[in-house]
C-alpha cells in the first residue's frame, strides 16, 4: 500500500480519504475475485481469445458513453461511429478526455488504462499517439486477449445476456475448455413479450418458431415456445432471466378478446396489435412463474427511454447513446405482480434495477415487502445502473439501500457493458464503499472493528452474490 502525498486517479489509495478506508479496501476489497451476473459481452469473442487489432476495437467500438461524450462536444459522426481509422477515432477520443471534467467516464477512462495497460498519464491529443502505440503493442501479446484480460481481474464468473433464440454454442464450448472463468448465458425475451414494431415482432417470433419447433399462434404457443428454451437455457447452466422496460406492463390487463385479436395477429390477419402492454404484462408473470420452478434469478430494468433521436436510429441502430432517463412511475404495477406471484408462492428471487434516481426509495421500500426465511433480500433494489453508475449516484443508491433495507445483504456491483476493459468498475465501486464505511468507522457513527465491517464488505462484493445465485 503507498499513501501518495498527491492523489490522483492513478493512486494506490484514489477514493481513500482516511486510514480506516485505506485499511478496509488493501484489508478486505481490493484482493477478492469478481462476479460479474450482468453484463453484454459476446461469447464467441471469450471462446475465440482472439487479439483485439487495436485500441479502438477493444475501447471504442460501441461504446455509447464515449460516443455520447464526443457527441456532446461536437465531434462529427464520422470520427464516433463512421467510417474514420481506428488512429483518427482514438484522436479524437484523447482530444475529448481532458474535457470529461467530472463526467465519470474521466475516471473510467484513466482507471482502464492503468488497468490492465499500466498507463499512467492522463490522455490527451499531445500523448495520444504514444498511448496509442503503447496500448496497440500490449494488445498483441498474450497477456491481452480476452480470456486474459478477464483473468486478469480475478472474475470468477460472468453472465452474459442472450436471446431465447440463441443456440448457445460458444457458452457449451467454454464450458468444455480450459478456460476457468465460468461463462452463463442470461435468458432476455424482450423481443417476443414486448410488441414496438409489429413487422419486427412477427420476424422475431419465426426465429422463435424454427429453433424450438413449435408453431405458434396463439399465447399459449408462444408460452410452450418459451418454456422449450428455458429448459434448454437452464441445461447450459443459466440462472439468470433478464427484462428491460421503459414502463412496467400491466399485468391485469389480459382477457378473452384479446387472445383472440393475438391470434389473428400473429397469423397475419391483421396489420397490428392494439394492446402491446397488456400482452407484455400477461406474458411477463407467467414467465416469471417459470422462472420460480427453475429457481433462477429474474431481473428488471426500468426506466429508460430509449432511442429518443429517431433520426440517428434510423442511421445507426439501437444502443448508439440516444437513450435517457425516464419519468414513468411503475411502483404500482411492479408490487401488485409481485404480489399476486408471492401469493400464488411463484415469486423468484427478484433484482430491480432503477434508473431514475427520483425513485430509489421508493423501489428499496417496495423490495423490502417480499421477503422470505432463508433467503436475504430476496427481492432487492440492483446496482446503480447506466447514468446513475458514478460517484455520487452509487452513493446515493448505497444510501436508499442503507437507509430502508440492509446494505449487509446487498449483492454488489455489476459492469452492465460491453466492453472487456469495464471490469475496473467494480474496483471503483469497492474504492466508494470502503471509504463510505471507513469514514462513518472514523467519524463514531460504525464501530472501529475492521474485522467486522471488513466481513461486510467482502460480502457486498462477493460472498452475497454468490450465494444469492448460488454460482
Amino acid at each position: 500500500m503507498r499513501s501518495d502525498s498527491q492523489k490522483s486517479v492513478f493512486s494506490d489509495n484514489f477514493l481513500l480519504d482516511n486510514k480506516a478506508a485505506e485499511q478496509l479496501y488493501f484489508g478486505f476489497a481490493e484482493k477478492i475475485p469478481i462476479i460479474d451476473y450482468h453484463n453484454h459481452l459476446e461469447p464467441d469473442v471469450i471462446f475465440n481469445n482472439q487479439n483485439f487489432r487495436s485500441p479502438t476495437a477493444i475501447w471504442l467500438d460501441g461504446d455509447h458513453y464515449k460516443w455520447r461524450a464526443m457527441r456532446n462536444f461536437g465531434i462529427e459522426e464520422h470520427f464516433i461511429s463512421g467510417a474514420a481509422s481506428d488512429g483518427e477515432k482514438f484522436q479524437k477520443w484523447a482530444f475529448v478526455v481532458p474535457y470529461t471534467l467530472r463526467n465519470p467516464l474521466f475516471h473510467w477512462t484513466h482507471l482502464e488504462l492503468k488497468n490492465p495497460f499500466g498507463i499512467q498519464h492522463y490522455l490527451n491529443s499531445n500523448n495520444a499517439e504514444n498511448i496509442y502505440n503503447q496500448m496497440q503493442e500490449s494488445l498483441q501479446t498474450e497477456a491481452f486477449r480476452p480470456q486474459s484480460i478477464i483473468k486478469n481481474f480475478k472474475v470468477t464468473t460472468l453472465c452474459t445476456t442472450d436471446d431465447p433464440a440463441d443456440d448457445l454454442g460458444y457458452h457449451k464450448a467454454l464450458k468444455t475448455s480450459a478456460f476457468e472463468t465460468q461463462v452463463l448465458p442470461a435468458f432476455r425475451p424482450d423481443l417476443y413479450i414486448n410488441i414496438i414494431n409489429p413487422t419486427e415482432y412477427l420476424k422475431s417470433i419465426k426465429k422463435l418458431e424454427n429453433v424450438s419447433g413449435t408453431s405458434i399462434q396463439s399465447t399459449s404457443d408462444l408460452l410452450n415456445a418459451l418454456q422449450n428454451r428455458i429448459n434448454y437455457f437452464d441445461e447450459v447452466g443459466a440462472k439468470i432471466s433478464d427484462h428491460g422496460f421503459e414502463y412496467f406492463p400491466d399485468t391485469t390487463l389480459w382477457n378473452s378478446d384479446l387472445e383472440k385479436e393475438y391470434s389473428e395477429f400473429l397469423k397475419g390477419n391483421k396489420t397490428a396489435f392494439s394492446n402491446p402492454d397488456a400482452l407484455c404484462g400477461y406474458l411477463l408473470k407467467e414467465l416469471c412463474k417459470m422462472y420460480a420452478e427453475k429457481n433462477w434469478v429474474q431481473q428488471f430494468h426500468i426506466g429508460a427511454t430509449r432511442n429518443n433521436n429517431s433520426l440517428m436510429l434510423k442511421n445507426i441502430g439501437i444502443n448508439a447513446g440516444y437513450d435517457a432517463i425516464g419519468e414513468q412511475y411503475f411502483a404500482q404495477r411492479m408490487s401488485l405482480m409481485l404480489d399476486e406471484l408471492n401469493s400464488e408462492n411463484k415469486l423468484a428471487k427478484s433484482i430491480i434495477y432503477n434508473l431514475n434516481p427520483v425513485y430509489n426509495e421508493v423501489l428499496a421500500s417496495l423490495a423490502g415487502n417480499f421477503n422470505e426465511a432463508g433467503v436475504q433480500s430476496k427481492v432487492q433494489l440492483g446496482a446503480a445502473w447506466w447514468f446513475l453508475d458514478q460517484l455520487d449516484g452509487m452513493e446515493k443508491h448505497l444510501n436508499a439501500i442503507s437507509n430502508i433495507g440492509l446494505l449487509s445483504t446487498f449483492v454488489g456491483m455489476l459492469t452492465d457493458s460491453r466492453s472487456l476493459l469495464s471490469f475496473s468498475r467494480h474496483d471503483y465501486f469497492r474504492r466508494l464503499l470502503c471509504n463510505m464505511l471507513g469514514s462513518e468507522m472514523e467519524r463514531g457513527l460504525l464501530p472501529n472493528d475492521e474485522q467486522w465491517v471488513g466481513k461486510i464488505i467482502q460480502d457486498i462484493c462477493y460472498n452475497n452474490t454468490k450465494n444469492y445465485f448460488e454460482f
